[in-house]
C-alpha cells in the first residue's frame, strides 16, 4: 500500500500533517493489512464463554471454571450483593452469584473485570496513557451500568461492557508506540493517529473478539454527539454516550460540550422512562454505586 492510499481516507486531520506521522502510516499500513496486533480477550473471559455456551453446562461446573481466579469471583459474589442486582439475602458463593445474575450477564460482567489486562504498556508515558484510557472507560462504564439499571429495556451488564470497549481500538495504537518509541516524534503524531485511526480498528477487535453487533455502533457513534439511530426508541450507544457526557462534568470546560438536553439520545432515554432531573444529576444521586462499580473493575 503506497503512501497516496494511505491518506485518500483522512479527511479530518490535514495530510500534509499525517505524511510526516510514521506511528499513523505504519499502523494504517498494518491495519489494512490485518497485520497490527491486535490485544485477545482475556483468558480466563474465553475459558467461561466456553463453558457458558456448553449446553451441558450447570452453575456449578461452570462456578469450577470461574473460581480458577479468585479475584474475579470475589468480585462477581460482590456485585451480586449490588444495588444493581441485590436480592432479598446476601450471596455468599459463585454458585449463587451466577443463579442471580444469569449466564448471560455473568459473562458479560466476567469479561470488563478480566478487561484491564488489556490496557499495559512499558514505556512510562504510553503507561500513563494506556492507565488514562483505563480510567475514562471504566468511569464510562461504571454511569452506564447505573444508567441502564434505571432506564427500562437495558441490561446493566451489557451496558457496562458497552461502556468499557467504546475507546478499545486506542490499544493496538498504544501498543505499536510502546513497542517502536522510536517513531513517535510528537504527542500530537499519537493524538492524531487515535483521532483518524480508533474506530477501524475497534471494529476489528470488536468482530475479533465475536462481541455482538450492535456493539460496533458504540464503537463508531458514542461520540457522535448529534446522531439519531431513526428509531424512536433508545440503544446502548444513546447510554454509553450520555454517560461519556456525564464522565466529563469537572473535567472539560462545559461550553466545548454539547447540552446534553438538546441531545436525541437524552430525548430517548428521557421518553422511555429515565427522570429528566435524575439524568442531569446522575453523578450526585448514584455517586456512590457508581464509585462502587468503578473499584470492582479495578
Amino acid at each position: 500500500m503506497n503512501n497516496a492510499q494511505i491518506f485518500m481516507n483522512a479527511p479530518t486531520i490535514e495530510k500534509a500533517h499525517l505524511a510526516k506521522n510514521h506511528l499513523y502510516k505504519d499502523c494504517y499500513r498494518y491495519m489494512h493489512a490485518e497485520k497490527l496486533a491486535l490485544p485477545t480477550i482475556p483468558d480466563v473471559s474465553f475459558k467461561i464463554r466456553r463453558a457458558i455456551n456448553d449446553e451441558k453446562a450447570n452453575n456449578h461446573k461452570i462456578a469450577k471454571v470461574v473460581q480458577i481466579d479468585p479475584s474475579i469471583t470475589a468480585r462477581l459474589i460482590k456485585i451480586s450483593n449490588s444495588p444493581l442486582y441485590r436480592g432479598r439475602r446476601k450471596i455468599e458463593s459463585c454458585p449463587e452469584a451466577l443463579t442471580r445474575l444469569g449466564l448471560k450477564a455473568a459473562q458479560d460482567i466476567i469479561t470488563a473485570f478480566a478487561l484491564k489486562g488489556v490496557f499495559t504498556a512499558k514505556n512510562r508515558i504510553i503507561r500513563r496513557k494506556m492507565q488514562d484510557i483505563w480510567s475514562h472507560s471504566s468511569y464510562v462504564a461504571a454511569i452506564s451500568a447505573v444508567l441502564a439499571h434505571k432506564t427500562p429495556g437495558f441490561d446493566p451488564d451489557r451496558a457496562m461492557l458497552a461502556g468499557l470497549v467504546h475507546d478499545i481500538g486506542i490499544v493496538p495504537i498504544l501498543t505499536y508506540a510502546d513497542k517502536n518509541s522510536d517513531i513517535l516524534a510528537s504527542p500530537k503524531d499519537l493524538a492524531d493517529t487515535i483521532k483518524e485511526l480508533k474506530n477501524e480498528i475497534g471494529l476489528q477487535i470488536i468482530r475479533k473478539w465475536d462481541f455482538p453487533e450492535d456493539f460496533e455502533n458504540v464503537i463508531l457513534y458514542s461520540e457522535d454527539w448529534y446522531r439519531d439511530s431513526g428509531k424512536s426508541e433508545a440503544d446502548y450507544v444513546d447510554i454509553v454516550m450520555i454517560s461519556q457526557l456525564h464522565s466529563y462534568i469537572g473535567k472539560i470546560d462545559i461550553k466545548r460540550m454539547p447540552k446534553i438536553d438538546q441531545l436525541p439520545a437524552y430525548k430517548k432515554l428521557a421518553a422511555g422512562g429515565l427522570d429528566a432531573d435524575e439524568s442531569i444529576n446522575i453523578l450526585d444521586q448514584a455517586k456512590d454505586e457508581i464509585e462502587h462499580i468503578r473499584q470492582m473493575l479495578n
